[in-house]
This record gives C-alpha cells, structure tokens and sequence, in this order.
C-alpha cells in the first residue's frame, strides 16, 4: 500500500478531525464571551478575571503534581489496561487529594499577603485550590479517552464543558448582573461538575482502585514532579510577554498584540488537535520498535513540517489583508506581527512532535529543563528587543526561543529515543 494510503486508512486522519472540531468549537467560546463581557464588566474587574486564569494556571502545576499525564503514558505498559491500569490511576489521585490538601492549607496561612501582592481576594485565593482539583479529574478523564482513540467522548466532554462555562457565565453576569464575581463563578461552578463528572466516568469505566500501592505513587511522582518546571517555563514562554508589553509599551500596543495572537490561535488548535491524534497512534508504534513503522513515521513528520510552513508563508505574504479583514483598519499595525506570531506557533507545531519521544522515554526532567531555559531567556530577549524594535521585537523574541526550543528539544529526544530522521539509518532506543 502506497504512503498516502497507509495514513488514509489509519486512525489517526478521524482522530485529528474529531479533535480538530471539538477543539474549534470549544476554542470559539472564548471569542464569542470576550465582546460581551467587555460590556459588562469593567476594565479592572476584567483584569481581575485574567489574575484568577493566572492563578489557576499557577495551582494546575501543582495539584496533583501533573500526575494525570504519567496515566496516559502508563496505559500502553500494559497489556490488558482497561483491568490493570485502576491501581495506578488511584495511585495518581491519592497524589491529587494529599498535595491539594496541603496546597490548601499554606494558600489559607499566606492568603492575606498573597491576596496584597497578587490583588485576588482571599474567597478566590481558595477556591483556586478545587478549581485545580477539577481540573486534574478533567484532563485525567480526557486523557484516558485520548489514550483508547476514543476521540468523539473526548470531543463531546470538551464542547459540553465550554458551553456550561459559557451559558452560567452569561447567565450570572449578563442577566444577574453579578460583574466580576458572576464570571468567576460561571467558570467556577462549571469546572466543578464536570470534574465531579470526569471522576464519575472514570468509576463507571472501572479505571479507579483506590488502594495503597507506594511502588506506583513514587512512580507516579518520577514523572510528575519533573514536570513542573516545564509548565512554569511553558507560562514564562506563552504567557509572560503579554504582561511585558503592557508594562513597558502601554496597553494600547498590547491591545495590537493580543489581536495577533488571538489570529495565530486556530493554528494553535490545529496542532494540539494533530497531536492529541499522534500521541496514542505514535506510542503504539514506538511500543512495535519495528524499522518500518519508525520510517512511516518520519515521513508524517516531515510531511506535516512542509505543510505547517506553507501556513506561516500564507501570513507573512497575505498577513496584511488577514488582519484587516478579521481585525479592521484600526488594527492594522498587527499585520506586522502576525506573520512573526504564526511562525513561533509552526515552531511550537514542530516542538510537539519531537518533545513526544521524550515523553515515552519517561524522561520529563529534560522536557522540563528545556522549556523552563528557554522560558526564561523569553523574558529577558522580550525585554531586551523590544527596548530596541518597540512591539515586533517581542514577536522576534518569541519566535527566536520557540525556534532554538524545537531544534534543542530534537536534538535530545534522538539521543534519547533514536529515529531514521536521515531516511537511511533504522532508529532504535536508547535504555
């Protein structure tokens, strides 16, 4: 069978097109809130909600400390998973119940200075503890789904899930009027009961045994902790430069800013969709270790490289008329950025497909020591260039950091996992 037929045939084309339109779909919530909520809310209760996605994001790190993805990556060790993965995800969640516990308690001993120093009160300093509590359940659950191909479940929990957030956020803000708190509750209350539903899935699937097992949770902590740097350095690179621009620039150039990123994001969903379809497709032939599977491979991955590119060449060509048209006039000193913006987002596509191999191996520490360098040389080259080049220099920044993250991460996922990326030599791994 020919190569096009080959990834025809695979699951992995309906994988990416059921993750892709889920991811669309849900992607598209947030656009349709922002004009709404901007009538509603005032510029400071508006920011107040972005330091409570802050803060969450902050806790995500740390409750359960990232735990839910060793479940996705212990499923393919077994050789029945559906019977014997149960111990190791309630391994994962007695991780989740003792670390929120005592997240908890330091947030409620330091809740007076943190609520000064990061301007949240102490009621969403808490509250910010079960919100990262759901949050595990639901990506555990999502993950579970992801790993079995089981992408229309998937799909449907993550629609259904940004519509309850949408529907109670409107409801409490625009019709009660509860401002600022009305939307911290819609987002609240929302991620509660679907975490309450994540977990009641994962029982209702038998992939939950709570039972004392030490050799599994110290398992568990191998592959989470490592990871925790990594999503600090992953905010340092992705979220960071907004702030920057808005310290040192003004708000108005980081108005200019976020509309180039808000453009670059239906790439950003593309990708995440590609590789929530990859990730079980690729693990399940790496697991093979067959030379054949490993060359089919290289050629996906050189294939989607070209393509992801022939996207970032559209914008730099026909980046003006794109922003114009989505944007408006008044807008248009974005068009200078998007270009830049989409070609950090090709660079973060071209990251995932390396930094999985790194994954399978279990070596998390060199994902982390990757991402959270070059996070932080993005705070300094953001600062740095944009003393020099104004706005675009933090999208030369951005795309300079993502650019060296894909090639260095590349470099270190062949030495730990070998691939025939030469087209001539058979990739085997590396223990």
């Amino acid at each position: 069978m020919s190569f096009i037929g080959r990834i025809k045939k695979s699951s992995l084309v309906s994988g990416i097109g059921v993750y892709f339109i889920s991811g669309i779909m849900t992607a598209a919530i947030p656009f349709v809130l922002l004009p709404i909520l901007t009538r509603y809310l005032e510029p400071e209760e508006y920011g107040e909600v972005a330091v409570f996605h802050v803060w969450v994001s902050l806790l995500g790190a740390l409750c359960g400390l990232s735990v839910h993805g060793a479940a996705g990556r212990k499923y393919f060790d077994y050789k029945k998973p559906d019977s014997e993965i149960g111990e190791f995800i309630g391994s994962c969640l007695i991780l989740l119940i003792v670390s929120s516990s005592v997240l908890f308690l330091l947030v409620a001993f330091f809740s007076q200075g943190l609520s000064e120093l990061i301007g949240l009160s102490e009621f969403w300093l808490l509250i910010g503890i079960p919100f990262a509590f759901s949050s595990f359940l639901i990506q555990l659950r999502l993950g579970q789904w992801q790993v079995r191909k089981e992408a229309k479940k998937f799909g449907l929990f993550q629609v259904l899930y940004g519509l309850s957030n949408m529907l109670l956020s409107l409801q409490l803000v625009v019709v009660l009027f509860w401002g600022v708190d009305g939307r911290l509750s819609g987002l609240t209350v929302s991620i509660l009961v679907f975490g309450v539903l994540a977990y009641f899935f994962l029982k209702k699937d038998g992939l939950v045994e709570i039972v004392w097992r030490p050799v599994l949770i110290m398992e568990a902590v191998r592959f989470g902790i490592p990871l925790i740097p990594h999503i600090i350095g992953a905010f340092l690179l992705l979220t960071i430069d907004r702030a920057l621009i808005s310290t040192v620039l003004g708000l108005e150039q980081a108005g200019y800013y976020m509309v180039a990123v808000q453009l670059s994001m239906i790439l950003s969903v593309l990708m995440d969709a590609v590789n929530k379809a990859y990730v079980p497709w690729l693990y399940e032939r790496l697991n093979r270790n067959k030379g054949s599977d490993k060359f089919l491979i290289v050629k996906i991955t050189y294939w989607y490289y070209l393509f992801l590119m022939f996207i970032s060449a559209v914008f730099f060509i026909w980046g003006d008329g794109i922003v114009v048209f989505f944007a408006g006039e008044k807008y248009a000193v974005s068009s200078s950025i998007v270009p830049w913006i989409v070609l950090a987002q090709v660079f973060r596509g071209m990251y995932l497909m390396v930094t999985n191999y790194i994954f399978f191996v279990r070596r998390t520490a060199v994902i982390s020591l990757i991402t959270f360098s070059f996070g932080s040389l993005n705070v300094f080259l953001v600062l740095f260039f944009m003393k020099l080049f104004g706005l675009i220099g933090a999208a030369w920044a951005l795309c300079i950091c993502m650019a060296f993250q894909w090639m260095v991460t590349w470099f270190y996922a062949n030495k730990l996992f070998s691939m025939p990326w030469g087209l001539g030599v058979r990739g085997s791994i590396i223990k």
